[in-house]
């Protein structure tokens, strides 16, 4: 099987427009800013349109022209929007509403298990991982030794 790579801006693009015509699409996701709720390179994301976005929902935003996240709103209010990402131990993205091109219904992982992360108990786990962030980077290398997640520690480049 042929394999071609596709840049994000623009696959993402793609995304957005179909998401805009009312469709649902589903991703693979890429990335480790979401883990450990949704895991790169394993887990796919069914994308719905945005209705009624709030704090706790993962959002696909297009944060500033062509560059797209996939990450948890921390808080709307008004037409602003702040996401951060799960796995992210500091810094956040801020958008207009109107920047929210979908957002996650759910989280298929390798197994096959369906994950519906818009209800209660996977907001209560968010909420709960949220008031952790203080112990986010001890809680996430732990997890990364978890067997099946060692592929997923931060790449350490080396400088001679």
């Amino acid at each position: 099987m042929d394999t071609k790579t596709i840049a994000n801006e623009i696959l993402l693009g793609e995304v957005a427009r179909l998401l805009a015509e009312g469709r649902s699409v589903t991703l693979r996701a890429k990335g480790n800013s979401m883990n450990p709720f949704i895991e790169g390179g394993k887990d796919l994301v069914k994308l719905v349109p945005a209705d009624g976005i709030k704090a706790g929902d993962i959002a696909l935003a297009e944060t500033s022209a062509g560059r797209y996240v996939l990450h948890r709103v921390v808080k709307a209010e008004g037409d602003s929007v702040t996401l951060m990402g799960d796995g992210n131990l500091r810094g956040t993205e801020r958008c207009r509403r109107a920047d929210i091109r979908g957002k996650a219904a759910l989280i298929v992982k390798p197994d096959g298990r369906a994950v519906d992360c818009t209800s209660r108990a996977e907001l209560r786990k968010a909420a709960v991982w949220r008031r952790l962030l203080p112990l986010r980077r001890a809680l996430l290398a732990v997890w990364r030794r978890l067997p099946g997640n060692a592929d997923r520690a931060p790449k350490k480049e080396f400088r001679p």
